[in-house]
């Protein structure tokens, strides 16, 4: 398939790295556990989005925008990396920022990645909880365009057809690993939100005709709400390609289990992947996504739902940054800290 009609900016440092978690396997004593490495794109300590913004600032680019607009939860990693990539094309970037926990503490408002949006030049609003987000986003474009801005708006997330190519160029790209390196996979494992990477791994895995099943799981919203956001997004993508309709139904699956007490709160399962993968592994995970998507994983295999003999693929979102904002949820497991 054809990703060249498209415009796209170079971003990440591509193809991500595909390897192996020996000790976690061992550790768990079920299934051979591999790692996507997207945490590895490079820009601004790396993160899925920066796949997405490929597509997305090009496509700003060629609308003449001179300012990136976007929104997410207080430590996302989607308004750091697109702070990043509007630093890279000489662009300004306003950043609306949700506190979604309704957190006070001072780190977590100011350290993490709101340090590092500050860093890239962002300018951003605050905003509180339970808000029509988009609503806000469109109302804060249009006075930026009052403004004398040129306003490019990107949904939270870059959760749109054109950010999810980002996705369907991945799930190329790791066809082609597996081809190269002989694994075949029994199943690809991922923290799903905002719907964007689930939406583009499943659109391109099906313009391919893989019969690799995805996972993912949520974050956030209820399964029921996670599928059919994911499914939606997915067909929009397939549209682009002439395949509305091509999306088989057992395509789109989330295990929305693992949320705990709500969006960016880390559950104790979501610390203990952090730990795990940190001491076995040496990789950081994130609280809020890759941290969750691998607690998931890891119950999963305890469960007895993926066994000896099958070989899992989870694909790492990134986000460590956020680690630096949430001192408290680590510091209540440890004294003198």
């Amino acid at each position: 398939m054809d990703l060249t009609r498209f415009p796209r900016v170079r971003l990440a440092h591509l193809p991500t790295p595909l390897e192996p978690l020996p000790r976690l396997s061992k550790a768990l004593g079920g299934p051979e556990i591999w790692i996507k490495r997207d945490d590895c794109t490079g820009l601004s300590t790396g993160g899925n989005k920066t796949r997405k913004l490929e597509f997305l600032v090009a496509a700003a680019l060629e609308a003449g925008a001179d300012t990136l607009v976007t929104q997410g939860a207080t430590q996302s990693n989607h308004a750091r990396q697109t702070a990043a990539a509007a630093a890279r094309h000489g662009l300004k970037c306003h950043l609306l920022l949700e506190n979604r926990t309704g957190s006070t503490d001072p780190r977590y408002l100011r350290n993490g990645n709101v340090l590092l949006d500050s860093l890239h030049g962002a300018s951003f609003e605050e905003r509180p909880a339970d808000l029509d987000m988009a609503q806000e986003l469109a109302e804060a474009a249009e006075k930026l365009d009052a403004d004398g801005a040129r306003c490019y708006v990107i949904p939270g997330g870059g959760s749109n057809p054109t950010g999810a190519l980002g996705y369907v160029n991945c799930a190329f790209e790791l066809q082609s690993q597996i081809n190269d390196q002989g694994l075949p996979f029994d199943q690809l494992v991922h923290a799903t939100g905002s719907a964007g990477t689930q939406a583009g791994l499943v659109a391109g895995l099906t313009l391919i005709g893989s019969p690799l099943p995805v996972l993912g799981i949520g974050v956030r919203a209820p399964r029921d709400r996670q599928e059919a956001s994911v499914r939606a997004l997915a067909d929009s993508t397939l549209a682009l390609f002439d395949k509305a309709g091509a999306l088989q139904e057992q395509a789109v699956i989330a295990n929305c289990n693992y949320v705990g007490e709500g969006y960016g709160i880390p559950a104790a399962g979501t610390l203990e992947a952090i730990h795990m993968l940190a001491e076995l592994e040496g990789i950081l995970l994130d609280p809020v996504y890759s941290g969750k998507g691998m607690a998931g994983l890891i119950d999963l295999v305890r469960q007895g739902h993926f066994t000896k003999g099958q070989r899992i693929v989870f694909l790492h979102t990134g986000g460590s940054a956020a680690l630096f904002g949430y001192h408290g949820a680590f510091s209540n497991e440890q004294q003198g800290v």
